[in-house]
Formats: C-alpha cells, sequence, structure tokens
C-alpha cells in the first residue's frame, strides 16, 4: 500500500503543521487502495488525445510550476499560431485610418 503516511507524520511533528492534521486523515488511509483505483479509472476514461490530463507530481512546488510551465509552452508551440493575413482593401483602409489619425497631430 503506497500511501502519505510520511506527510501526515511531518504534520504531526511540525507543530506550525498540526493545523493541517484531521483524525479523519489517518482513518481514511485505510481506503487508499480504493481511492488510487478511482483516481486511475477516472483519468483512463476521461482523457482523451484532444483534452488530454496531466498528473503532476505537487512534492516540490518548484518542479510543479516547471511541470506545468512546460505542458503550456509546449500546447501553444503545437498550436502554431499565426498572424491573419490582411487583405489590399483592409490595408487601404488601414491607410486612411493611418492619414485620418496623422490629420489630428
Amino acid at each position: 500500500m503506497k500511501n502519505n503516511a510520511g506527510s501526515f507524520l511531518a504534520r504531526l511533528d511540525t507543530p506550525e503543521k498540526n493545523w493541517k492534521f484531521s483524525l479523519a486523515d489517518a482513518k481514511e488511509r485505510a481506503h487508499w487502495d480504493g481511492y488510487q483505483k478511482a483516481f486511475e479509472a477516472v483519468f483512463n476514461h476521461t482523457s482523451t488525445k484532444w483534452a488530454p490530463w496531466y498528473v503532476i507530481p505537487a512534492d516540490h512546488k518548484w518542479f510543479t510550476h516547471v511541470a506545468v510551465a512546460d505542458i503550456i509552452i509546449s500546447k501553444l508551440k503545437s498550436l502554431n499560431s499565426k498572424y491573419p493575413t490582411v487583405s489590399k482593401e483592409r490595408m487601404q483602409e488601414l491607410q486612411i485610418a493611418r492619414e485620418m489619425l496623422e490629420s489630428e497631430t
């Protein structure tokens, strides 16, 4: 049974973290395997190629932030976004707007 007993013990051993702990946390550990199976089932049944889920470790905030940033950057790059092209007619409109604005200065 893989669980987070170590983090719970750290909360008990560190006075400033005692507030984070509840006796219910210790009791719920008995259901850990079931929670993990449900967690896996949710991800396996809802993550798709077009809407993927990502499981990111949260043990170290700096790593969590780097992992999230990497996913966002990769996704943005994969979109291959480009500025829209402007037609000749639109360019003419922009030129008229420029002339109007420049005449005000």
